[in-house]
């Protein structure tokens, strides 16, 4: 298997995903077969097509799985879109998907909105995530944020926020503020947990790709942001994580729940019919499911206990 933390931490993740196995592998050696392969190795060769969007902070996740996959099946193309939680279940609603990446749980006028339109799925966990605040590398004033603190700063009310109104003793600068967009699931998540769907502050620059808010706050001293914990990691030289409530995420403190309250799952969502009708995107659920620990515990995130997994395996083989 390739080395996937390695590779996030020197390139960064696109905007979007589109990823498969068409051609070009027919003439390279074949790939040795790797324990990562599971069972998949084994079975015929497929052919198809699979489509998802969804959620950029399972993007990760999402792209090693298909790079890996694409040398197992050469043959399926696995075409992954980048348009937020939200946005990918817009299109898993309207059919255009056959799965949708999510860091949130799908919300009930999401449901409201599939069984309107007779798609029934399924709900996958494939990982957790620490949702982690940076500042820029230069900031040298704050190592640690309270969730008041964060409220404090990212509410809006009327005022222009600078460091100084949080604690007296950091510069009397403006804080500048970069967000997820409002169609992430990491949006809603912050909403849910710190705002308590207050609005959130005016100033701030939206994105619903992670990159662009690396990127502000790699440029800017006042910066703020917050994202995916594998974001954080693939950046971690030119970006500065902050405690909350004094504890930094790592993989350990989030998999306990000491990373409070900004730990949260991260799921996929698929489309009962297609796994029944499509092979291809059978194989690779069940591919996703056998090596989706592996590769979020390279990617950066932190795997679920393997009874989850094999939870997840026996839910998707009842569907077969």
């Amino acid at each position: 298997m390739k080395n996937w933390k390695y590779f996030l931490m020197t390139t960064m993740v696109g905007s979007a995903l589109v990823l498969g196995a068409c051609g070009n592998d027919t003439s390279s050696e074949p790939k040795e077969e790797t324990e990562t392969a599971g069972d998949t190795q084994d079975e015929a060769v497929l052919e198809g097509q699979v489509a998802g969007d969804g959620s950029s902070t399972v993007a990760p996740i999402t792209e090693a799985l298909v790079e890996e996959y694409a040398g197992v099946q050469n043959k399926v193309k696995v075409s992954v879109g980048v348009s937020g939680t939200g946005g990918g279940f817009e299109k898993f609603i309207a059919g255009e998907t056959d799965f949708s990446n999510a860091s949130r749980p799908i919300k009930d006028e999401e449901k409201t909105k599939l069984e309107e339109a007779g798609i029934d799925y399924t709900e996958f966990q494939i990982a957790n995530d620490g949702l982690s605040v940076v500042v820029n590398k230069d900031n040298d004033w704050v190592e640690d944020l309270t969730v008041e603190d964060l409220k404090k700063m990212w509410i809006e009310d009327g005022t222009a926020k600078k460091w100084s109104d949080i604690n007296p003793e950091w510069p009397a600068e403006e804080i500048v503020f970069y967000s997820p967009g409002t169609d992430s699931g990491t949006y809603d998540y912050f909403d849910e947990v710190i705002l308590d769907e207050a609005d959130l502050v005016k100033s701030a620059t939206l994105s619903e790709d992670d990159n662009v808010l690396v990127q502000g706050v790699q440029g800017d001293k006042n910066a703020i942001a917050f994202f995916g914990y594998a974001y954080y990691l693939a950046n971690q030289d030119t970006l500065k994580v902050v405690k909350i409530n004094g504890v930094e995420p790592t993989n350990e403190t989030i998999e306990s729940g000491d990373y409070s309250p900004l730990s949260r799952p991260l799921f996929v969502y698929a489309k009962n019919s297609a796994l029944k009708e499509n092979p291809a995107f059978y194989d690779f659920m069940k591919y996703t499911l056998e090596n989706a620990g592996e590769m979020a515990e390279a990617v950066g995130y932190v795997s679920l206990p393997q009874e989850d997994y094999d939870k997840g395996l026996a839910d998707l083989e009842a569907l077969k």
